[in-house]
């Protein structure tokens, strides 16, 4: 007969055993996780999986998207795979660098298209299309009118925007919008002239703005504009309420009163908020061909480089600015366009 203590020391044993059996099996089990389970250096040459906080991210923004934005343009896989090389060839040479996932809002200036996208690029990630909207963008066609210079424009807090008074012209038009619609400015831009020489250059501000939802919005989707980017009144409310190109507004807003106050109240600021406006021109290639509406004609498809904004623009204590220049007149449906109205 064994005896007790005898029972005792093998049954310690046996659990010793078993706890080392379980050790080792874990360890093993542990090792051979994949790398979403277990965190792991990336292996040279492969791409880390997307951060399925991104990606949460990214889907609820194209629902919202798509609750806030009537006529929304979405894209099918071959149509999204098109705007994102556009826009990678853009950024390219450029030198904007994507470090983080951001939102990048792009425009396509072809006149047979004239339409934007927000854009999820990422640097180790696929990107993605959320969706986008009809534009209108410039047409050059008289004095002062300019074709769109094409690029990447960031929108930094170097220079403030400012919002629409909604005002009426002559005309009964308010060429910026309702009242509190907002407007991104990215600065002097050389852009070629609807005047002149063929082929002229001369400098233009460049805007993203809303138009008039009773009168000029109808028109969007053709160029039109002076030069400017014309966006729908829901598609600016969208950009602004989000802060899709808001990245350096937000944190300049913690130590400034004028951002501040520039930014809604009412806002909900995405994570995956970004700073660049990226113009390009697909007229070449038949992939991007989404709008039905005719080109304008004789237009000059030549573009100059652009060049993103250095100076700021100074700002008197009433938040508003004067006349930024003789380049560019003020805006003939409305208030005056290239006034600052905070």
């Amino acid at each position: 007969m064994i005896g007790a203590e005898t029972l005792l020391v093998q049954r310690v044993a046996t659990r010793r055993a078993v706890i080392s059996l379980l050790l080792t099996a874990g360890l093993c089990f542990a090792s051979a996780l994949p790398a979403s389970a277990a965190p792991a250096a990336p292996v040279a040459g492969e791409t880390a999986a997307p951060s399925p906080t991104v990606d949460e991210e990214a889907a609820r923004l194209g629902q919202v998207l798509r609750q806030e934005v009537p006529q929304l343009v979405v894209d099918t896989p071959d149509s999204a795979q098109a705007w994102i090389e556009y826009a990678q060839a853009a950024i390219a040479p450029d030198g904007y660098k994507i470090d983080r996932p951001q939102l990048l809002v792009v425009v396509d200036r072809n006149p047979r298209v004239q339409q934007m996208r927000i854009v999820l690029a990422r640097p180790d990630a696929s990107w993605q299309s959320l969706g986008g909207s009809k534009v209108s963008t410039g047409r050059p066609r008289g004095f002062e009118h300019f074709l769109t210079p094409t690029g990447v424009f960031p929108h930094t807090d170097r220079i403030l925007d400012w919002r629409a008074e909604g005002t009426f012209n002559e005309n009964y038009v308010r060429g910026l919008g309702l009242e509190g619609m907002r407007v991104w400015d990215f600065g002097w831009q050389p852009a070629v002239k609807g005047w002149g020489p063929p082929g002229g250059v001369g400098k233009m501000r460049l805007l993203l703005h809303a138009t008039d939802p009773a009168t000029l919005e109808r028109r969007i989707g053709r160029a039109a504009s002076d030069g400017c980017v014309r966006i729908p009144t829901a598609m600016n409310r969208f950009l602004d309420v989000h802060g899709v190109l808001d990245s350096d507004y937000e944190r300049a807003a913690q130590r400034n009163a004028r951002f501040a106050a520039l930014l809604r109240p009412d806002r909900t600021p995405t994570a995956l908020a970004g700073s660049a406006l990226v113009i390009i021109d697909s007229s070449e290639d038949p992939a991007l061909q989404g709008s039905t509406m005719p080109p304008a004609e004789a237009l000059n498809q030549a573009s100059a480089p652009a060049q993103p904004a250095r100076r700021a623009v100074q700002v008197n204590p009433k938040g508003r600015a004067a006349s930024l220049g003789r380049f560019h007149r003020p805006h003939r449906f409305g208030a005056p366009k290239h006034h600052r109205r905070a």
